[in-house]
């Protein structure tokens, strides 16, 4: 009920569920966003606002819509202190009280404008040497000119001494006394915390407001669905049917290939594409936090969380697709593995990329950061060269690249636990032991790892939203 009274009391019941977008790409106006961004901060029912130049940047109907919001709101009780540039004559007197200042920022005028500026004009042409203002000339603009420097050196006078010795400065001061001095018996304000929902209501806000943006971002989980059925359909035409040959070790690099490239290539594509959503959440996250909505920790759980159905559902096509194709061995276990390890692989890449974005000021220092790792992790997987053949003095890095791990348990739970013999005689089990070093038995502690990474960069990212903050201003 209250989200519907602000809603109509800044006149956006026209654009009920429409996209924001972006600034000067899609979605609402200036104008629009002006206004949105008001009744962002109504929903907390603050008694007093503050509006840093809402016109600018405006034309004057978009100025005009804008400031009948702000007079919209003030008609509700609620005090708005607003900076105003050059104000047209209908602008400025939509205001109640004009606080005045000359450069310096010493006090010209505090006090009401009156019916068609009637206050502020009084009190200026009751001045020594001030010329009246012309019938139909704007009272803002009239102001403007005859306190300038230049006008009190022909004048003679100085604005803010004559201010001070007034009446009204003198009914200012006692007003400041009156409001300073509690009444008797009052108590401090007390809020027990300081959110107005807990923690777990905060969570469950913030991860219906990612669930409703990421559902209306399909240039994002569209493309990306698409593009991993092409790239599924693709690999599984050029690895067709090697899944089940095993009789050569050639065979065996072949099905490690079809492996090494999917992890490569969609775990990037995952990591590269969530880096410019996250960077615009981000900039939202940053208003929001600083109106006092909810907590960092949540809005990083939230951002986290959603990621996980879009990931599953990605991975389910591919694996299901490129499974069936390359000609894996059928049986249940095998394919959870499959899928297991893939789900995974492109959940800890996507968190990648958000952790890269959360540490750095924008996602494009975050993808050029992001893309020296790729190279990195690209040579330590075991497959370029194998663990086992990389220098003693690195070997120590191919315990820690995550897609080293992640081809592990790929190829462990495909070929780990075969005993057929090769042409050679060597069993394939013996063979994938020899050459890559990876061992059958280590299955269930890979798979810990592997989310153990997957944790580890969601970590980093809510620890990086809560402590970093790279907004300018």
């Amino acid at each position: 009920m209250f989200i519907e009274e602000v809603m109509e009391l800044v006149e956006l019941k026209p654009l009920r569920d429409a996209l924001v977008g972006l600034p000067g790409v899609n979605g609402l106006s200036t104008e629009q966003r002006k206004r949105l961004t008001i009744a962002v901060e109504l929903v907390a029912n603050p008694s007093i606002i503050f509006m840093d130049e809402p016109t600018s940047g405006l034309d004057a109907r978009a100025a005009a819509i804008v400031m009948r919001t702000v007079r919209n709101t003030v008609n509700t009780g609620r005090t708005v202190v607003c900076t105003i540039h050059q104000p047209s004559i209908d602008i400025f007197e939509a205001f109640d009280e004009l606080f005045l200042m000359k450069r310096g920022g010493e006090e010209i005028y505090v006090g009401p404008l009156g019916h068609n500026s009637s206050e502020l004009i009084k009190y200026f042409e009751g001045i020594q040497g001030v010329s009246k203002i012309k019938d139909g000339y704007n009272p803002a603009t009239w102001m403007l000119e005859l306190s300038t420097i230049s006008q009190e050196q022909a004048l003679g006078v100085d604005f803010c001494d004559i201010y001070r010795k007034s009446e009204l400065f003198q009914r200012n001061k006692a007003l400041i006394q009156e409001l300073s001095t509690p009444p008797p018996g009052s108590s401090e304000l007390y809020f027990p915390t300081q959110y107005s929902q807990s923690f777990l209501n905060q969570c469950v806000a913030c991860l219906w407001k990612q669930h409703l943006s990421y559902w209306r971002n399909p240039p994002y989980n569209a493309v990306r669905l698409f593009f991993t059925t092409v790239i599924a359909l693709l690999f599984g035409t050029i690895f067709w049917d090697l899944g089940g040959k095993t009789e050569k070790s050639q065979d065996l690099f072949n099905a490690m290939g079809s492996m090494y490239s999917a992890v490569m290539f969609i775990g990037v594509l995952n990591s590269q594409s969530v880096q410019p959503v996250v960077s615009v959440e981000r900039t939202v996250f940053y208003r929001e936090r600083a109106a006092g909505l909810y907590s960092a920790l949540p809005y990083a759980f939230g951002q986290v969380a959603i990621e996980f159905p879009y990931t599953l559902i990605q991975s389910v096509i591919y694996s299901i697709i490129v499974y069936s194709m390359i000609g894996f061995q059928w049986t249940v276990a095998k394919f959870f593995w499959y899928l297991f390890f893939m789900f995974f692989t492109l959940l800890y890449f996507t968190f990648y990329g958000m952790m890269a974005v959360g540490l750095t000021p924008s996602y494009h220092v975050a993808s050029i950061i992001s893309s020296a790792f790729y190279a990195i992790w690209n040579l330590f997987t075991g497959f370029v060269i194998s663990r086992p053949k990389t220098p003693i003095w690195w070997r120590w890095y191919c315990w820690i690249c995550p897609v080293a791990w992640t081809l592990y348990g790929l190829i462990v739970s495909q070929y780990g636990d075969i005993v057929t013999p090769m042409d050679d005689g060597i069993p394939v089990k013996v063979f994938v032991e020899n050459y890559f070093d990876f061992k059958h038995s280590w299955l269930g502690l890979v798979a810990v790892v592997i989310v153990a990474f997957t944790v580890l960069f969601a970590f980093l990212f809510g620890f990086a939203i809560m402590k970093l903050n790279f907004q300018k201003r």
